[in-house]
């Protein structure tokens, strides 16, 4: 049986990155500077650093699975953020735990089916499974811009294409949809666009010129898990888990020979 809360606690349903600037370690990272216990459940382990990544292992889907029955059974988790799945396999068994749990819980899905410079990192059916199974789960889903021309049908260059592709993803299933603008050019790139079936709020923020951005999708999405973990509406867990990712980007890390992670811990350094 499910304790008590006796503090915030979201659980990452993601891969690991070796580099730490990504995946699991990001996420972790995030809740834990939003005053949110962090647990985890692993999908797969990279092999990669600031230059990219060399090996990726999945694990059983059936390992998957036992991660998120542990941390449910036990911690009374109120919020869960969903990154790289990496097959259907994995997919699959997730959106069941998901949707087997006896509580609803406000998820968030980072998609990640398309990089940011329209790379597609899934094969089609795991994206039809992602579709069908666990996007219609989503509190809230995250998509780049790739991955929203994917999942809309519809090429995006523009705002009114971006406001035109989160209300025709909303028509999938989730109770709302962030467009994200990284992929995107001048300052579009700093604006995402959020559909909840009731209004399109266009929301802005400063363009932050660095090279070292490695983890700003699955930063964003942790920390919008962990801001609904804390007990905030939808969308002002939005804005100010977008604030918290323009403050880390900010404070960029210039680590390693390539593109470095934007800095989790801000806070500290501006202390």
């Amino acid at each position: 049986m499910t304790m008590t809360p006796t503090w915030p606690a979201a659980l990452t349903i993601a891969g690991s990155d070796s580099g730490g600037g990504a995946g699991i370690q990001a996420d972790l990272r995030t809740f834990a500077f939003h005053l949110v216990h962090g647990t985890s459940a692993l999908t797969c382990v990279t092999a990669q650093n600031t230059l990219g990544v060399t090996r990726v292992d999945a694990l059983p889907p059936e390992a998957v699975t036992a991660q998120i029955a542990a941390v449910t059974n036990d911690i009374a988790v109120q919020g869960v953020k969903t990154g790289m799945l990496l097959n259907q396999g994995i997919i699959q068994a997730v959106a069941e735990a998901l949707g087997a749990l006896p509580q609803v819980l406000p998820v968030v899905v980072d998609p990640v089916m398309v990089s940011r410079t329209g790379a597609q990192l899934i094969d089609d059916d795991a994206i039809a499974t992602l579709t069908r199974h666990l996007i219609p789960q989503a509190r809230i889903l995250t998509p780049n811009r790739y991955e929203a021309q994917l999942l809309s049908g519809l090429e995006i260059t523009t705002l009114a294409d971006m406001e035109a592709a989160a209300c025709k993803i909303h028509q999938l299933g989730p109770q709302a949809v962030l467009v994200k603008g990284g992929g995107m050019t001048d300052a579009l790139r700093s604006t995402d666009v959020w559909f909840d079936g009731r209004q399109v709020v266009v929301l802005e923020a400063e363009v932050v010129e660095t090279k070292h951005t490695h983890g700003t999708g699955c930063t964003l999405s942790a920390a919008i898990a962990a801001n609904l973990a804390l007990g905030k509406d939808p969308l002002t867990a939005v804005k100010d888990a977008k604030n918290y990712v323009t403050n880390a980007l900010k404070h960029a890390l210039a680590i390693g020979q390539g593109q470095g992670p934007v800095g989790h811990f801000f806070p500290l350094i501006a202390r």
